[in-house]
């Protein structure tokens, strides 16, 4: 649609209104700022649930394969066979043994439930989300009796590298006087930081021949940990590692053994995008009303531009531009800050967490300890796409209502 310089002229002045019509441009402007903020707060939500997916597939799949393969009943006894088949299939990086188990770890007066699991040396340095996260320590010490363990584990335990972590499994020794729980003691040799307190808080690695014989295991694991090229190629792949492992092996692909962490993010976002999506809804409305009274208070000026030679087209496109213009520039507006907000979301987490005093992210809830934010360019595009779109829609009907104004009419009644 082309505007003619007059009518451009005309929308501007009319939205630029007099002190007696204050009311109408203040409408004018909450109509902006309406569609400004909600433009500006659904990219930043967009934004912060895929860098916080992003964020959490990264530190899931650091620690975990893309693939889990298990017995149907029990640990794993003969495994390196089947290791070595999954390893043949095209696709697949590694196969790594592992072992999972839970114990409660104490440190003088200090005690908390852990996360063990028994990993090769060789692996665990391969594992790069750990061995390149080494804030105290080396992993040169991992093995017999070395541990590995997440800085707010240590913090909570009030360890640092040297100290001794006694560890107790309730799956102990059964006597005629009940079941003495396991204990064994061992030295932290590396503290790590992942940056998912999950993780750092409750995991402890321990060497897979030292793990075995903890749990009672020997020879065996309890699963085995597939990485692959792309964790995209998981849920194809998974039928084929399961029949290279044989009938009675399970393999799960991490989206299913995950599926509540990205089922709680989903649904989240959906939410929020919905109620977030409404403030646009509310403020494009906002600009019905306020073009429709604009239309009502300038009837007798639409009346002298028709009598002046003024088609109902040029009337009908100088409220329409009325209209389209506080959509324009306050998607524009919200398009700007949205982005400036995500690029530089964790500095302004900070800062508002200085002024506060408040923990406005606490990790143990959200997983991550930081605030992550990652535009996607196609959900930006659909943004402001259905601001527009609004926006276009709610200038319509008082456009067109303008044009269909009887100029015989409203100047009889002026």
């Amino acid at each position: 649609m082309i505007f003619s310089a007059f009518e451009r002229m005309v929308a501007l002045r009319y939205l630029r209104a007099r002190r007696q019509e204050g009311f109408i441009s203040v409408i004018a402007w909450f109509s902006l700022l309406g569609i400004f903020l909600g433009v500006a707060a659904l990219i930043i939500t967009l934004a912060i649930f895929n860098g916080f997916r992003e964020q959490l597939i990264d530190r899931i799949l650091g620690l975990n394969g893309h693939v889990s393969v298990q017995y149907a009943v029990g640990p794993m006894q003969d495994y390196g066979p089947v290791a070595a088949r999954i390893a043949k299939l095209p696709g697949v990086v590694s196969v790594t043994p592992e072992i999972d188990g839970q114990a409660l770890a104490t440190a003088g007066n200090n005690s908390t439930g852990v996360v063990v699991r028994g990993i090769s040396p060789a692996d665990l340095q391969a594992l790069k989300l750990v061995s390149q996260k080494i804030v105290a320590g080396s992993l040169k010490g991992f093995a017999e009796d070395g541990l590995a363990i997440g800085y707010r584990l240590a913090r909570s335990l009030g360890v640092e590298v040297g100290d001794e972590v006694t560890l107790i499994s309730p799956q102990g020794a059964v006597t005629a006087f009940g079941t003495i729980p396991r204990l064994k003691t061992y030295h932290v040799v590396a503290i790590f930081n992942v940056g998912m307190s999950e993780y750092d808080g409750s995991f402890v690695f321990m060497p897979l021949a030292a793990a075995q014989l903890y749990f009672k295991l020997p020879n065996a694991v309890s699963d085995l940990s597939v990485r692959l090229t792309s964790p995209d190629l998981a849920e194809d792949l998974t039928p084929k590692i399961a029949a290279a492992a044989g009938g009675a092996y399970d393999a799960l692909p991490w989206e299913r053994v995950n599926a509540g962490y990205f089922n709680f993010v989903a649904l989240q976002r959906n939410l929020y995008t919905i109620v977030v999506t409404l403030i646009i809804v509310v403020a494009a409305f906002n600009i019905v009303s306020g073009l429709i009274m604009l239309v009502k208070d300038k009837g007798r000026g639409i009346a002298i531009l028709r009598t002046m030679g003024a088609t109902r087209a040029s009337v009908m496109r100088i409220f329409f531009l009325a209209g389209m213009s506080i959509g324009i520039v306050g998607t524009a507006l919200g398009l700007g800050f949205g982005l400036w907000f995500c690029a530089n979301i964790e500095n302004i987490h900070l800062w508002l967490e200085r002024t506060t005093g408040q923990n406005l992210f606490p990790p143990e809830f959200f997983y991550l300890t930081q605030l992550p934010a990652r535009s996607d360019p196609l959900q930006v595009l659909w943004v402001v796409a259905m601001s527009l779109g609004l926006s276009f829609l709610a200038s319509i009907y008082p456009a067109w209502r303008a044009a269909r104004l009887d100029p015989v009419e409203a100047l009889r009644y002026e």
